[in-house]
């Protein structure tokens, strides 16, 4: 099926968080820029709905990154992280993010899954069967192979990481935080002056 893509083309995104979060986490040590995202897998088209998939831990660490997902457009479905007695976590969205395309795949003309897990090909070949354009995209380098293959289109986040990933402020150090700015250094000579 060759790739189709135009703007009144109804769209669909369903964001594995985790899986994203952890690729760019454990390849680049760096977090994934979801802006850019959306916007290189949109292209364009007209967006239906787009959705993250993200789990919840006890500390509540990760309200400000669920209010930044709200502000660019992007729905959140939560689930809180299990721990076992064990020790052992769990937390997995595969089920739900697969019922919720399979759901709305009648009300979109092309469904775009945004994650690199093999566990989505049965998810991304049934899709098709029922006429739907299936995209996915996500870092190449961790995606699985066979998912790039069964998938209409894949985008591969490795090939632009600088747009893909967001830029590591640098926190100042205690030496560079003491500096004077051209204005503090201005108005001690001004002082100066004046007094003499």
């Amino acid at each position: 099926m060759a790739v189709i893509k135009h703007k009144e083309q109804r769209v669909g995104i369903f964001i594995d968080a985790q899986n994203l979060y952890h690729s760019a986490k454990n390849l680049y040590q760096r977090k994934v820029n979801f802006g850019a995202v959306l916007e290189e897998v949109l292209a364009d088209r007209t967006l239906i709905r787009a959705i993250a998939y993200v789990i919840t831990s006890d500390s509540g660490e990760e309200s400000s990154f669920f209010d930044a997902l709200l502000k660019m457009g992007i729905e959140t479905k939560t689930k809180d992280l299990q721990v076992f007695s064990g020790g052992a976590k769990k937390a997995d969205w595969d089920v739900g993010l697969a019922v919720d395309a399979i759901k709305m795949s009648s009300k979109l003309d092309t469904i775009i899954i945004i994650s690199g897990d093999g566990d989505f090909i049965p998810l991304v070949e049934y899709l098709k069967m029922q006429g739907c354009q299936v995209e996915a995209g996500s870092f190449g380098r961790s995606s699985s192979h066979k998912l790039v293959e069964v998938a209409d289109d894949f985008i591969d986040f490795d090939l632009d990481l600088e747009r893909f990933l967001i830029k590591e402020s640098k926190r100042p150090t205690s030496r560079t935080s003491r500096r004077r700015t051209p204005s503090t250094r201005n108005n001690s000579s001004n002082k100066t002056s004046k007094k003499k």
